[in-house]
């Protein structure tokens, strides 16, 4: 359960940041450059500060960031859950655990999850996001972008967006959690036949004769 954990929390954090920049990539305005096309961007053509900060506000990516902290939370708890059962499932024959126990359980999980959240804060997300559309993207290239998302077709993407998150989500949870674990299985299967678990025993060292 603790791997299970672990795999969750980070989960939790990498969705948190996917949601940031989920609604930026989920569609490229006409004429918009492709990832292999794309080049730093000069110096006097980078967009400002002032000028990103207002399209991440068209784009909502504040309230994208807040709708998933309501969304990816619940998600991963049930995971969690899924495996303290499996856990309690594995426990000895006649071992249980208490309710106080899983209460308790309960109480550190919801705990670490909302740490996670906050593993990365938004204004050092947006901040870093600044920072690297002010690498690829110029001055007209925003402007054209706060054009779209001030759009009707802009505003219904966005509108889109928490629907399509909370249908997307758990698609990638489910996905994602079955095949690593098929994945782990596999790799310890390959692993173990390159070190049997049962080795030969070394054959204990000959006795030399004693002098005489």
């Amino acid at each position: 359960m603790i791997r299970s954990f672990r795999s969750a929390v980070a989960l939790v954090a990498v969705m948190a940041a996917f949601s940031a920049i989920g609604s930026a990539q989920a569609t490229e305005p006409a004429g918009t450059a492709t990832s292999t096309q794309l080049s730093t961007v000069a110096a006097n053509q980078e967009p400002t500060k002032e000028q990103l900060a207002k399209l991440f506000d068209v784009m909502r990516i504040r309230e994208q960031m807040q709708s998933m902290r309501q969304i990816v939370p619940g998600m991963v708890s049930q995971q969690i859950r899924g495996a303290m059962k499996q856990t309690e499932a594995d426990l000895p024959a006649g071992t249980k655990l208490t309710p106080e126990q899983h209460q308790q359980m309960q109480d550190v999980m919801s705990k670490y999850v909302g740490k996670a959240m906050d593993l990365y804060p938004a204004d050092e997300m947006m901040a870093d996001m600044t920072t690297i559309y002010q690498q690829h993207l110029s001055k007209d290239d925003v402007d054209g972008l706060i054009a779209f998302y001030s759009s009707p077709a802009g505003q219904h993407l966005l509108n889109a967006q928490p629907v399509i998150a909370k249908e997307y989500m758990p698609m990638v949870m489910e996905k994602v959690t079955e095949r690593s674990q098929a994945m782990t299985k596999e790799m310890m299967k390959e692993m173990a036949e390159i070190v049997p678990a049962k080795q030969a025993a070394p054959k204990p060292a000959a006795k030399v004769p004693a002098k005489q």
